[in-house]
């Protein structure tokens, strides 16, 4: 059977979790951009998401699937100008975008990947 492996473990939860060739990445919220633009908060936790999954030994050409929790749906075009930029063509990966509401009001977007590596 597979170990596992915890990136960034904390009390409640881990930044990521690594089983077999599997990463499943916590949801990303904007630390530094938190109260701003949704572009801005967008760019940030795509960042945050490059990072771990490089940590993890792979990147976002390997993402199988993408769940975006928006605060509000009407800033959907605004996260997807961000997001369009980013994803690779031709490797973007399944995904679900939905209005939540999220932890703390100044979060206007988190996004949970899960990966290959």
């Amino acid at each position: 059977m597979p170990s596992l492996t915890r990136l960034k473990p904390g009390k409640r939860m881990s930044q990521a979790v690594i089983r077999g060739n599997a990463v499943y990445l916590a949801g990303q919220v904007a630390e530094t951009s938190a109260g701003k633009s949704v572009r801005e908060q967008t760019a940030e936790v795509l960042g945050a998401i490059d990072a771990l999954l490089a940590e993890a030994g792979t990147n976002k050409t390997k993402i199988m699937m993408a769940t975006i929790y928006l605060a509000d749906i009407s800033t959907f075009a605004e996260m997807n100008e961000v997001w369009d930029k980013w994803v690779v063509e031709g490797e973007t990966p399944a995904r679900a975008t939905v209005e939540a509401k999220l932890v703390a009001p100044e979060y206007k977007v988190e996004i949970a990947v899960v990966a290959t590596i």
